[in-house]
């Protein structure tokens, strides 16, 4: 191999070492703020709550976001409402059982009709849904914000890396998971919406 093969071939594998790899961005929020909302707007009694116990990794690189992989999981465990026992009703075997199924999960699958202005990406995000112990492909439109450089500015100076913002909203039927299909609608819409804002987290490496 002579001496100019020898040069071609470093130089190109000193371009491959240079090529971004995707970011990890962990979305179990050190400030624990990351929650994901819920509504169910029913004839007599609209119900509305949160989940807070959110976590996952995703992987993002704003080069090519189309290949964004990753999963969100939320602790069942954490859903809240106003009122203890309705609560307690909806944790319960009857409705989300959640101690045989302690978590609600996405998994990314694919990122299509991606859009990229700037720091910000809209997208469908297509996953495997999981509730209740049963899976279903869903599809959902998503915001994608990437924020180099801003993790100090949530957290505190010297807190050096990046921060990954997801937006979306989306609406499933109950009874697609086995959650008390058409009974008590009337207080308990058949319908879902889903609304989420959290954040990953992506400290830069130490030196």
């Amino acid at each position: 191999m002579n001496k100019r093969i020898i040069t071609s071939v470093l130089a190109l594998a000193a371009a491959a070492s240079l090529v971004a790899a995707p970011t990890s961005f962990d979305f179990k929020d050190p400030k624990g703020v990351n929650a994901v909302q819920f509504h169910l707007d029913s004839v007599l009694e609209p119900i509305a709550g949160s989940a807070a116990g959110v976590s996952g990794i995703v992987q993002f690189d704003p080069a090519s976001p189309a290949s964004t992989s990753g999963k969100i999981v939320v602790d069942a465990k954490s859903l809240t409402v106003a009122n203890k026992m309705m609560g307690e009703h909806i944790q319960g075997g009857q409705w989300l059982d959640t101690a045989a199924n302690p978590e609600i999960t996405f998994e990314l699958t694919k990122l299509a009709n991606v859009k990229t202005t700037g720091n910000e990406t809209t997208a469908t995000a297509t996953g495997k849904f999981t509730l209740k112990g049963v899976t279903k492909e869903i599809s959902v439109p998503v915001k994608i914000t990437y924020l180099a450089g801003a993790l100090e500015k949530r957290t505190k100076v010297g807190n050096k890396g990046d921060l990954l913002v997801v937006r979306g909203e989306f609406t499933i039927k109950r009874g697609d998971y086995g959650i008390q299909p058409g009974q008590n609608e009337d207080k308990v819409n058949s319908e879902i919406k889903l609304t989420l804002a959290l954040v990953g987290t992506a400290p830069a490496a130490k030196a």
